[in-house]
């Protein structure tokens, strides 16, 4: 085994993939994200995926207890985590208070500040939305994770994001409702997802 193998990155390096990775041209459709050191590139989702959020968004809008924007494509920078760069995420929702047109004149990346949740479908890698995503949004102090997890048809709803995770989650299997808290206040129907 190389010693090379587990030798940190340098400032030199991470700075030569982030230039890298900023200066990325992906196809139509596809999403770039820098996610704990290690550059990803996925294809556009399948229309379930689509319809998983939908059914999110629709029921934020309808039943939230407070008035959010979202989004669908907002970069999210996220502060490192061990021995990688900054972070650059996408989540597959965004949701904040509308009060604080936080998506309003924002650059293609801004920081995590504000946000209220974000939420993600698994695809072709779900552990990456299993786990480094889900330290990334806990280090970037989103205060709710929502992940759809569409091999073991269940939501999981993670809170209380300290020390690069989070301490608290409830995980449902798709029919059951989920409780969302504050700001959102009301029960998520899964139905839809089975």
């Amino acid at each position: 085994m190389s010693a090379m193998a587990h030798e940190p990155l340098t400032q030199d390096h991470d700075h030569v993939l982030l230039e890298g990775f900023l200066a990325l041209d992906t196809p139509e459709g596809f999403r770039a994200e820098l996610i704990e050191g290690e550059i990803v590139v996925t294809p556009p989702p399948d229309g379930d995926h689509e319809d998983h959020i939908n059914v999110i968004l629709k029921q934020v809008i309808r039943k939230s207890a407070a008035d959010m924007d979202f989004s669908g494509n907002k970069g999210l920078t996220v502060p490192r985590g061990g021995l990688c760069v900054r972070n650059h995420v996408i989540p597959d929702g965004t949701f904040a208070p509308t009060e604080l047109e936080l998506f309003r004149g924002a650059e293609s990346w801004m920081p995590c500040e504000g946000v209220s949740m974000v939420a993600e479908v698994t695809s072709t890698k779900p552990d990456r939305d299993r786990k480094a995503k889900r330290h990334c949004y806990a280090r970037g102090g989103i205060p709710l994770y929502l992940l759809v997890d569409r091999d073991n048809s269940d939501v999981t709803l993670f809170s209380d994001p300290e020390n690069g995770d989070y301490r608290q989650h409830v995980t449902v299997p798709f029919g059951k409702q989920l409780d969302l808290p504050a700001p959102f206040s009301f029960a998520l129907e899964t139905t839809r997802f089975v």
